[in-house]
């Protein structure tokens, strides 16, 4: 499902829909093996996403209304590109601001401020 060479799957698994919500923010319009490279070169490497994850993921933003799609034509091949919609430009905002909350109470409760300094 996940190829994730630092991350556990879970970690990825729980973020994922706000990843894929912020590049489309941030990027306008993407297809999915364009999501996928981008956050593989954003990370590092540390992240890689699967079609048979990142697809699922994108058909249930769609599904909610957050995103919709847009067909492309190149030649003979469909290129299908995913686009933020108002709703989504929401929920990305609540995503993120939810996830920041969390990752700063995750910090407090796993004492990791005092735990770097003493490192």
């Amino acid at each position: 499902m996940y190829i994730c060479i630092m991350y556990s799957s879970e970690l990825i698994k729980g973020t994922l829909k706000t990843i894929v919500l912020n590049l489309l923010k941030d990027n306008t319009k993407m297809y999915g093996y364009e999501i996928t490279q981008k956050v593989k070169d954003m990370t590092s490497n540390k992240i890689q996403i699967t079609e048979g994850a990142l697809y699922p993921t994108l058909h249930a933003l769609e599904k909610h209304g957050d995103v919709i799609t847009e067909k492309v034509y190149l030649g003979k091949r469909v290129r299908k590109y995913y686009i933020l919609t108002d709703q989504g430009k929401k929920t990305v905002a609540d995503r993120v601001n939810e996830l920041a909350d969390f990752m700063q109470t995750m910090r407090f409760l796993l004492d990791l401020d005092s735990k770097v300094q003493n490192v």
